[in-house]
């Protein structure tokens, strides 16, 4: 969704009225309104992956979602539609292309999702944050991943000041997700809870209350959330997390990373996409199987400033930190095609 709404703000800043639609229960039912976008809702449920009383009830919502999308089409008459994604922007992607109304999703990571691969026959464009093979021609567009505002880095001294970290001395950011990543969470605990190199830890709201009775130091900072993540990346001299989407904001800030990629991402796309950042330079890959070896890792790169400043050179490279207004400046196109 904060793609979608950096897309959203450059198309704004362009003079394009926006709207959004999604779910009532999901995170855009909040995080939309708060940016000032009007939201049009519609059910629509994920597909699990094994029979059971759940699919039958999300099959039937996916049944029903083309024509709810088309309501809402008929209502707001948009010139350009865009997919964000997921299971959510599919039906709506479909009900733009059987109105004749140009249409484009977006894919965040190396590895094209099902609800990406069923909507791209009916869209003109489709974004990719990474190079992916079979997905070349006009209709692809390898764009990187549009980075939201809020991860826009600050100065090294207004991040430190911001969390109370040292203002002098590397400093180490862990994070997972809004939920948390609990082997990331447990390893950066265990390796520096109590003694090493500052640290600003985003554990995630799940774990939050068990893991802050076991920080034992001033200067390891947990946190379950923050707003201020730009602010967290300019704190940081390195990053110790997983590999989704969010490896874009790592690199358009230029931090070095230890990934470490889940083993539950669909086709394993964490690994392809921390491969594409190992292979530029600008991150170490440490498979979720040697997760034990991350901590040194971490060690040896602290030491190493000359390293540390090549591989951040490195993502400065990798990044696309243009994406939205590229992005942005296609769909203008699309729209008046």
């Amino acid at each position: 969704m904060l793609p979608s709404l950096a897309v959203a703000d450059a198309l704004r800043k362009r003079g394009v009225h926006v709207t959004f639609a999604g779910t009532p229960d999901r995170i855009e039912a909040r995080i939309v309104p708060e940016a000032g976008y009007e939201l049009d809702t519609f059910r629509i449920a994920g597909l699990p992956r094994r029979p059971s009383p759940t699919l039958a009830r999300a099959l039937l919502l996916g049944a029903r979602a083309p024509a709810a999308c088309g309501r809402i089409l008929r209502a707001r008459r948009p010139d350009v539609v865009l997919g964000g994604g997921g299971y959510v922007a599919g039906p709506m992607v479909v009900a733009a292309a059987r109105r004749r109304i140009p249409a484009a999703v977006m894919e965040a990571d190396a590895h094209l999702g099902l609800a990406n691969r069923l909507a791209a026959p009916f869209a003109r464009r489709v974004f990719l944050a990474f190079p992916i093979a079979g997905r070349s021609g006009s209709k692809y567009r390898v764009t990187g991943r549009p980075i939201p505002s809020r991860s826009r880095p600050t100065s090294q001294a207004d991040g430190r000041r911001i969390f109370g970290l040292p203002g002098v001395g590397p400093v180490l950011l862990v994070f997972g997700g809004s939920l948390g990543a609990r082997l990331l969470n447990e390893l950066a605990i265990d390796a520096f809870g109590s003694a090493g190199p500052a640290v600003l830890h985003l554990c995630g709201t799940r774990d939050y209350d068990e893991l802050r009775t076991k920080i034992t130091r001033p200067d390891y900072r947990l946190f379950a959330y923050t707003e201020e993540f730009g602010a967290a990346l300019g704190a940081s001299d390195l990053v110790l997390a997983r590999a989704g989407g969010s490896v874009w904001e790592l690199a358009a800030a230029g931090k070095p990373a230890v990934l470490v990629p889940g083993l539950f991402a669909t086709a394993d796309h964490q690994s392809k996409n921390a491969e594409y950042f190992q292979q530029g330079g600008g991150a170490v890959v440490v498979p979720e199987e040697e997760a034990g070896r991350a901590p040194e890792v971490v060690r040896s790169l602290l030491d190493n400033p000359r390293r540390l400043g090549d591989m951040a050179a490195a993502m400065r490279r990798l990044a696309r930190p243009d994406a939205a207004d590229e992005i942005a400046e296609e769909l203008i196109v699309l729209a008046s095609a």
